[in-house]
């Protein structure tokens, strides 16, 4: 073992033994006498550090920018008093990987409001001098991260430093600023530690921003421009601030600005909105430029200055009235924008009632003649309505019941079925058996494989022609044989013109169909080194094959027009579209991802592996943490910043930098290759490996998720796959997705 591992493992033990409360102070050497001990514990006392957490997924609610060296008392909170009222987890975790900053403190504490602590830890550590850098490891969180400097303490510098600030511009003979003003920030330590930042707000309500060039204000009216600075030992100096007037410049502007308003939020078929309603103001004026936009309550509210959306959450029905006005003064009409507000259903728990017949000519026996009609029905008593009705052949994939299913190949049949209601209750599946005689009893035919798709597929290429049953009761999917592993492209090519040649002579298809097959085997490159034999596409682009795909927690994926899936289009929140028809063990799994963010933000999802079943599992109450919790994501993630997991990454368990997972323009589509054998995974993207991961060790993680449910490190050795949606702003889209068995 090397140097660096032993340091690593020594730093896991003891961040794994504080969390379980075992020690107490992890930071300080063991060989301290116990009069040592009581004195650290004393001065722990004199200092304490307090991160706070509540829902927001982006910041710490609460975090200390300084620190003096020494025994220091950590205390993380999580909890409904902090503002948590989701019972989302956070972690504190103290980065140990970044040689720019300290590395001696391991922390890593996991914090819960329903946890046993009531979400409220307590850590013992030693700071050094220096700056430390902390961030949270939950999944979805990497935007909660931060820095604090850590100073001897000796009293060397606690003079903060000195400020100024002028204002430049042209000005009238008033003294106000005709068109714009300019603000200079200056500041200087007297005290010899440096300064650290300069800060500036605009107004008395404006936030605290980082101040590195001269502000321009250019909005009309009467400022204020506050400003302080902070040294590098932590001291702050007061706040000042300058007062000036900006009016508009000369102009012949008398046209008011245009206006307008949208309301967004999710809705009931009524029109009316859940919980809440977002209210979006814009104006435009192509004379002097919009000055200010307002916003009013009611018919009688006052007159607000509108900073961004606003949410409505009171149950009624409501009015937003709104109104802009110009740099040169000109104000526009007020207008409004009506709408209801109403609280949400009732949560329907209950799952739908189903039910089953079976129709047609029946012999002596019971047995149907020739084929057999099963039509599935469902009704759902909770109130939110049947979203989907699935049946399942003879133990084959479920499938979507929209229409009455014949089943006429001889032999004894099962159906299975099942419902999902809109609130996401699923019926336990029920069963009807048959049996269907043709001839006299002619047996259920020996088909080399089970394929009941609508069309002819050879390979990937779909050939447009029927997948019909042929006159020995197999269908011609199943004739090709195009999963079987043929030695040879040739081979593969005479098999499927002697097939197609039976069919043309039995009449079962016409020329053109003939020829479209036979030039698809030849396109599908099957018996080729490197060849798609075996590959199954579980999303072509139609909507019957989307229909197969199912969404849990938040979020959704739309179908688009070209055969692309895209994230978050119609809601948002954190969840899966995962596909239930069929769990995988060894597989290589294709599919192509474009990412599609706005503006300068980046896409932000990943696909998931061997989950297991995510309905009836215990976390099904946040049934996407199935797949996160007990299965592996790989990341498709290129944001140069936040998250340290990038694509390729298998999350939490091995990382891949940006500069290692071959960053591609927005906007251009990329090929995906998850190879899984036993417990070693291989990632490919666009052909070239960027990550090999062997699942047989812990997790980054340090010390490691207490509710991994692993033995050893391992994983499940099968289960589902599926694609994380992460947000309205974290948009990517999915195509062509294939999967091969090894």
């Amino acid at each position: 073992m090397t140097r660096r591992q032993k340091s690593y493992w020594t730093a896991l033990l003891a961040s794994l033994l504080m969390l379980l409360g075992l020690t107490s102070t992890p930071a300080v050497s063991q060989s301290s006498s116990q009069s040592s001990s009581q004195s650290s514990e004393k001065a722990a006392a004199a200092q304490v550090l307090t991160w706070t957490a509540g829902d927001d997924i982006t910041k710490y609610t609460t975090a200390p920018l300084t620190a003096v060296a020494g025994p220091t008392t950590i205390v993380f909170e999580n909890s409904a008093a902090t503002g948590n009222t989701m019972g989302m987890p956070h972690t504190l975790t103290f980065d140990v990987s970044d040689p720019e900053y300290n590395n001696d403190v391991p922390l890593n504490i996991l914090a819960n409001p329903n946890d046993d602590q009531g979400g409220r830890h307590t850590a013992e550590v030693t700071l050094t001098p220096g700056r430390y850098r902390f961030h949270c490891t939950i999944p979805g969180h990497g935007q909660m991260q931060g820095i604090f400097v850590v100073t001897e303490g000796t009293g060397e510098d606690t003079t903060a430093p000195e400020t100024s600030a002028s204002v430049s511009g042209t000005r009238n003979s008033q003294g106000a600023y005709v068109g714009s003003a300019t603000v200079s920030v200056n500041a200087t330590d007297v005290g010899g530690s440096g300064v650290e930042r300069i800060e500036y707000a605009l107004d008395d309500t404006g936030a605290w921003l980082s101040y590195t060039t001269p502000v321009v204000v250019d909005r009309v009216g009467t400022h204020k421009v506050r400003y302080r600075a902070s040294d590098k030992a932590g001291n702050t100096a007061a706040e000042k601030s300058v007062e000036f007037a900006v009016v508009a410049p000369p102009t012949d502007d008398t046209t008011a600005p245009e206006t307008s308003a949208t309301v967004d939020g999710e809705r009931n078929p009524q029109g009316e909105y859940l919980t809440m309603a977002t209210v979006t103001v814009s104006a435009s004026d192509t004379g002097s430029g919009v000055n200010t936009i307002e916003y009013a309550l009611g018919d009688s509210g006052a007159w607000q200055a509108y900073t961004g959306p606003v949410m409505v959450h009171e149950v009624g029905t409501h009015k937003v009235r709104y109104r802009a006005t110009d740099r040169a003064g000109n104000v526009s009409a007020v207008r409004s924008a009506q709408f209801t507000v109403v609280a949400p259903p009732t949560a329907d728990t209950t799952p739908p009632v189903t039910g089953v017949t079976v129709e047609g000519d029946r012999n002596s026996a019971g047995a149907y003649l020739r084929s057999a009609k099963v039509t599935v029905s469902a009704t759902d008593p909770g109130g939110s309505g049947v979203a989907t009705i699935e049946y399942s052949l003879d133990g084959g994939p479920y499938l979507a019941h929209t229409a009455p299913v014949v089943v006429d190949r001889a032999g004894t049949h099962t159906v299975a079925y099942r419902a999902s209601d809109k609130a996401g209750n699923t019926a336990a599946a029920r069963s009807v058996s048959f049996t269907v005689v043709a001839g006299g009893g002619v047996p259920a035919p020996n088909c080399a494989e089970y394929d009941e798709r609508l069309t002819v597929f050879v390979g990937t290429v779909n050939t447009g022609v029927p997948n019909r049953v042929t006159n020995n009761r197999c269908r011609i999917n199943e004739l090709v044989e195009d999963e079987k592993a043929w030695t040879s492209h040739a081979l593969f090519l005479k098999h499927v013109k002697t097939v197609m040649d039976g069919l043309f002579r039995q009449g079962v298809v016409d020329e053109r169909e003939y020829d479209a097959v036979g030039a698809a085997a030849e396109e599908s490159g099957i018996g080729r080194p490197g060849g798609t034999e075996g590959y199954r596409k579980i999303l072509d682009g139609t909507a019957a094959s989307f229909a197969k795909w199912q969404q849990v927690g938040g979020g959704s994926f739309g179908l688009n027009a070209d055969g692309s899936i895209t994230s978050g289009t119609t809601k948002a929140g954190l969840g899966m579209l995962w596909f239930p028809e069929r769990k995988y063990g060894d597989f290589s799994l294709r599919l192509q991802w474009r990412d599609d963010a706005p503006g300068t933000s980046n896409a932000n999802s990943g696909v998931f592996v061997r989950f297991p079943w995510v309905h009836d599992h215990p976390e099904e109450s946040r049934p996407e943490w199935v797949a996160i919790k007990y299965g592996h994501e790989v990341q498709v993630l290129d944001r140069p910043d936040g998250d340290m997991y990038k694509t390729g990454s298998v999350y939490g368990f091995d990382r891949v930098g940006l500069a290692g997972a071959g960053v591609t323009q927005k906007g251009t589509w990329n090929d995906y290759e998850i190879r899984v054998v036993d417990q070693h995974y291989s990632v490919y993207r666009n052909g070239v490996l960027i990550n090999e991961f062997d699942n047989t060790g812990g997790q980054d993680f340090t010390p490691p998720r207490s509710d991994d449910p692993g033995t050893d490190g391992r994983r499940f050795a099968s289960g589902y796959v599926g694609l994380q949606v992460h947000g309205t702003t974290d948009v990517v889209s999915y195509r062509d997705i294939r999967i091969k068995e090894l």
